[in-house]
């Protein structure tokens, strides 16, 4: 029933399904982010690809103006002297910024992205999947994370931050790893509940940090893959969280993962300093998303 809900309200949002911007830190040629854009295309979604030219993993939110390049990007996925931005040749839906993740959402948005969507804006940014984790102290820096936080807080479009546990940086045109596909089918399945969940897709000022395990052992079929909700960082002297699986204390993102199981994180942060959101805002993400959690399990 889930499913079929969801590819019913992805009809009604149109026959390009949702305008979609893509980006991470890692860089716009690593393999996550292509296996994810292939999945979101797949899904019936109007992408658009705009991502930092080298990898710029712990760049925060940090933006600065792109300049010309001297050298080729990662991969050697374009040629040396290519300018401040560029473009996949064969692709233009696919664009490579030379500077920081944040910038990257920034020129998507502003300059990129409303060329093939006449003159439109996103209906959701999604950042990632991270080669490696995200959690708790490593939110403050994380581009991916600064990528969503800024989509949301700067600009009020609802934003994802996707990572991934298994790390090891993978080229885009290398072989299609198992760990890149996994991840890819995970993000698309939130992303598509996120927005059959209709709009807002999510509160004012809200992105949601989701992480994934390991995709290894007995973690790798999506569908053995559970989905809880959690918090950043450690609410020791924080208000009380949402209720739900009989506490008002969620877990943290980190002892999710911690507690194996194939268990994904999904914490509702605060887009202003990429904490923990209160109460009445995880509420809502728990009705909109409660069908598919569930709770902690060690």
């Amino acid at each position: 029933m889930r499913t079929q809900f969801i590819l019913s309200t992805l009809a009604i949002l149109g026959a390009n399904g949702a305008r979609i911007l893509q980006s991470n830190d890692d860089g716009w040629a690593e393999q996550y982010i292509r296996s994810l854009n292939a999945a979101l295309n797949e899904a019936g979604h109007d992408v658009v690809l705009s991502a930092p030219a080298e990898n710029k993993s712990g760049s925060g939110s940090t933006d600065v103006e792109p300049s010309p390049r001297s050298s080729p990007c990662i991969y050697n996925s374009c040629p040396a002297n290519s300018g401040p931005i560029g473009t996949n040749a064969t692709n233009t839906r696919l664009n490579w910024v030379n500077s920081f993740p944040v910038t990257s959402v920034r020129y998507g948005l502003d300059t990129i992205a409303p060329q093939f969507w006449n003159g439109q804006t996103a209906d959701l940014v999604v950042a990632g999947p991270n080669v490696g984790s995200n959690l708790f102290l490593e939110v403050q820096f994380s581009g991916t994370v600064g990528a969503a936080a800024y989509a949301s807080h700067e600009v009020g479009i609802p934003a994802l931050a996707f990572s991934g546990a298994s790390d090891g940086r993978l080229a885009f045109d290398a072989a299609v790893e198992g760990r890149s596909t996994v991840y890819a089918q995970l993000a698309t399945q939130l992303t598509n509940a996120v927005l059959a969940s209709g709009k807002p897709y999510l509160p004012e000022d809200v992105y949601l940090n989701v992480n994934f395990p390991k995709a290894e052992g007995a973690c790798t079929d999506p569908s053995q893959f559970k989905w809880v909700l959690s918090r950043v960082n450690p609410g020791l002297f924080s208000e009380h969280d949402v209720e739900t699986c009989g506490t008002d204390r969620l877990p943290t993102e980190s002892s999710v993962i911690d507690a194996g199981g194939c268990q994904i994180s999904v914490s509702v942060g605060d887009a202003t300093d990429k904490t923990t959101a209160p109460a009445e805002k995880q509420a809502v993400v728990l009705k909109k998303l409660g069908s598919m959690l569930t709770c902690l399990t060690s």
